[in-house]
This record gives C-alpha cells, sequence and structure tokens, in this order.
C-alpha cells in the first residue's frame, strides 16, 4: 500500500474535484481512496509514505498522438536538408530518419521518448512508428522497452506507400501481427491500433488491404489533412475529399483517432461526428511545420471528440495546452477563447479516448482507477483553489515541474530521480545508437 500526501490534491473527479491538503491511497494497481489526508493516514496507518512535500498531487497525463521514432533527432542537422514547406520536412527530415532506423534505433528512440514522459509527468501515449529500414519486429520491440521502463502505450505502425509495394506489405503485417498479440495477451499496459500516414501515400487499394488484415481488431490512427497535400491528392485522384475516402474505405468508427485535421471542410466535420471518430489536435507541431491552425473550436461545436496530442515535437502536455490556447486566440482574433476547450481536451478528452483501449480509468483519481498519479513542484503566490485550478495549470506549472511519477502503482521517477531505472546505462547506449544513426544521415562520424 502507497499513500501520496502531503500536497493539495486534484482528482479530475467531477464527484469531488478538489482537496487542499489531500492523499492518495494505493493498493496494487489501483486506486483504492482520495480524500483528506489525515483521514487516508488514520485509515492506512501502514502505508508506505510518498510525501508530496507541499507540492500538487494530480492524474499523470496523457499523450494521445506522438512519434517513438523520432526520438534521436533532437540536435540533429541533416546536411543539405532545409525544407521550405511540409513535404520538404517529410521527405528531407522524418522519412529519412526512418529510412535509417533499425530495430536497435528504435529501441534507443523508445528509451529516450519514454524516459523524457516520465519526467514530464506523462504516464500514457498514444505512438504512430515508422523505421522503414527494418519494420518487421518495430512495434514488439517498442513494447519490451515500454514495458521495461514501465510506462503505459497504444501502439501503431505507420503504413504508406512511399518506400514502395514490400514495405508496405511489411508494415500491414506488422500492424496486424501486433493487433493480434495485443488481442490475445489484454495486457492492461498496451494496447494496438492499426496505422496509416498521410492520406496521399496510401492508395485506396491498400485501404481495402488495411481492413482486411486487421479484421475488425481494432480501430485505425491515421494522419489526416495535417498538409493540403492530402486534400489536393484526394480531390484529383479519388474525386473526394479526405474524410470520405476514409468514410468509403471503412477506417471511420468510434476506436479510430485521426491526427490533425486541420484542412477538414464542414461536411468533413459532420462525418466525424456522425461515425464516432475522434481527432487528435496537435498544436505546436502544425505551428512548427507552418501547415495552419486545426478547426477545433468549430470540431468541438459539433461534438467531436477532440484530443490533444504533440506529435513528439514536445514531450510535455502543459507546453501543448499553453501553444494550443495561443495558436487558436491568435487564428479566431479573439482572446476569450479556446481556454475552455484547451483543458477539456487534455483533461477529459484524452481520458476518454485512452478509456477506449485501457481497462482501468486513466487521467483521474478516484477509486478503482489506475494508479497513475504524479507530484509537480508548484508553490503558489496567488491563491489556489478548485475554482482556478486551470489557470495555474496554464500559466504557471510545464511538465518540468514533475518531482514524482508513479505508474501502475509503480513509481518510477522519485524525488527527480529514476526508481530502478539505470538512467546512466541507458542513455550511454542511447547516445550509441544516437551517433550511428546521425552518422549514417550525414555520412560522417560523429
Amino acid at each position: 500500500m502507497l499513500l501520496v500526501t502531503n500536497g493539495r490534491l486534484i482528482t479530475r473527479d467531477a464527484a469531488q474535484p478538489y482537496f487542499e491538503d489531500g492523499a492518495v491511497a494505493i493498493d496494487g494497481t489501483a486506486i483504492a481512496a482520495v480524500g483528506e489526508a489525515a483521514a487516508l493516514k488514520a485509515r492506512y496507518p501502514d502505508a508506505e509514505v510518498v510525501d508530496a512535500k507541499g507540492g500538487v498531487i494530480m492524474p499523470g497525463l496523457i499523450n494521445a498522438h506522438t512519434h517513438i521514432y523520432s526520438g534521436l533527432a533532437r540536435g540533429l542537422a541533416i546536411a543539405g536538408n532545409n525544407p521550405t514547406n511540409f513535404l520538404e520536412v517529410l521527405e528531407g527530415t522524418w522519412w529519412n530518419i526512418d529510412r535509417h532506423l533499425t530495430l536497435d534505433g528504435t529501441r534507443a528512440s523508445a528509451y529516450a521518448t519514454v524516459l523524457d514522459c516520465i519526467r514530464d509527468g506523462v504516464t500514457t501515449i498514444f505512438d504512430h512508428h515508422a523505421s522503414f529500414a527494418e519494420i518487421p519486429g518495430s512495434l514488439f520491440a517498442i513494447k519490451d522497452v515500454c514495458k521495461e521502463l514501465g510506462i503505459r502505450a497504444c501502439l501503431c505502425y505507420e503504413v504508406s506507400e512511399r518506400d514502395g509495394e514490400e514495405k508496405c506489405r511489411e508494415s500491414i503485417a506488422e500492424n496486424a501481427e501486433f493487433a493480434r498479440w495485443a488481442a490475445k495477451e489484454k495486457d492492461p499496459m498496451i494496447a494496438a491500433m492499426f496505422g496509416g500516414h498521410a492520406l496521399f501515400t496510401i492508395s485506396d487499394k491498400t485501404f481495402e488491404e488495411m481492413v482486411k488484415a486487421n479484421d475488425g481488431l481494432t480501430g485505425f490512427h491515421i494522419h489526416v489533412a495535417e498538409g493540403m497535400n492530402d486534400v489536393y491528392d484526394s480531390l484529383r485522384n479519388y474525386g473526394c475529399r479526405p474524410i470520405n475516402r476514409l468514410l468509403y474505405n471503412g477506417l471511420l468508427g468510434d476506436k479510430t483517432v485521426l491526427g490533425h485535421c486541420i484542412h477538414v471542410s464542414p461536411a468533413e466535420m459532420d462525418i466525424i461526428k456522425e461515425t464516432g471518430t475522434m481527432v487528435v489536435n496537435n498544436p505546436e507541431s502544425n505551428m512548427g511545420n507552418a501547415v495552419g491552425c486545426a478547426p477545433v473550436l468549430q470540431m468541438m461545436r459539433k461534438g467531436i471528440l477532440v484530443g490533444m496530442g504533440t506529435d513528439a515535437y514536445t514531450h510535455d502536455m502543459l507546453e501543448s495546452l499553453k501553444v494550443f490556447l495561443t495558436i487558436q486566440r491568435h487564428n479566431a482574433a479573439l482572446p476569450n477563447v479556446a481556454w475552455c476547450e484547451g483543458t477539456r481536451m487534455l483533461f477529459e478528452n484524452n481520458a476518454a479516448i485512452a478509456a477506449k483501449y485501457f481497462p482501468q480509468p486513466v487521467g483521474v483519481l478516484k477509486e478503482g482507477a489506475a494508479a497513475d498519479v504524479i507530484v509537480m513542484d508548484y508553490k503558489p503566490f496567488t491563491p489556489f483553489s478548485d475554482e482556478n485550478i486551470d489557470g495555474h495549470m496554464l500559466f504557471g506549472m510545464m511538465g518540468k515541474n514533475c518531482r514524482t511519477t508513479i505508474i501502475n502503482g509503480k513509481v518510477l521517477y522519485k524525488d527527480r530521480e529514476f526508481v530502478g531505472i539505470d538512467e546512466e546505462l541507458i542513455n550511454a547506449w542511447t547516445m550509441e545508437q544516437s551517433k550511428q544513426l546521425w552518422g549514417a544521415l550525414n555520412h560522417r562520424v560523429y
């Protein structure tokens, strides 16, 4: 039994959202109780205490769309790569990296990503992987790292025809094999989706093969209308818009996640809504790639479940929350929009998306929910209560405030030190893999 105590407690449970001096009792992998610290200390006198040291106790954060394969790109410059549009960003940077990513490179990317997530208080990730240098076994390699380090993860592989028919077949097979494994194992920490890259890299024939290989096992996780390439390709070659293509090919539904959806029309939004399909916005990545501002406010007004991801631009979900607010206000030229939508996406909708794939509730601290708890170093100098929690989140906190991370009832990061994880050993091995990848990309030795 663990007792996380001595801090302000944010539960994200409408029934009891806040305790000024709160505590969370953890029994195994689940939360046994939340409440006033004094009451829970009296109820569980023999529990091992995790001291929040006056900080903020809150649910672990969820990243609904990221890319482990970019994990070794920090600080990387590729000679001759100076992209001037989104397609050049893909071809010169990301597709170039994944074409050189071996299984060891994939493992190293997973280690780097997961360690950063744990440090930033992210306890659940939805990953969309690509490693066209070595596809078979890549999702299983990521799974093994996630299991070793202890993070909750939903994985898929990025099907694409961009590197030819054989690689496309391998990517379909990797998705299908991993989805079958997940369906058989029923591991509460690891789930599967069936991934697809941008529609302009996938033909209707490949969509048909994806649906057949999936055989109803899981939902799809696909990049949609991130750039105008998708829209032009669908109109020119298929006579319809991207969402219509997905509808006609049977990929939409209440377990499917569409990443980005920047250039979707109101009619396409209606299709997304009527099929119960989910959308994940990645605001910081969209700004960085100069692809536009997603019409999230309009989608949410239509009742679409829109979550928040990072597209691996960062692993800090609170950073993404801040960027979402500013890009939406800048786009609308209104300083009074996007506050409620942003916090709902991160703290409610991401939990609703996760509920489609994991058996225990996540993103909330209440009895029976998954024991994913984080402690943030945050000493407010203005009043702090259940009435202004989100204001403190938006303007006072970042992922780097995280001092302790507990996932599935296991303390993985305590007082800014990893527990049971040899960070130095992992970093040394990851550095060697980074040097090999960078050398291959630039034809030099690092």
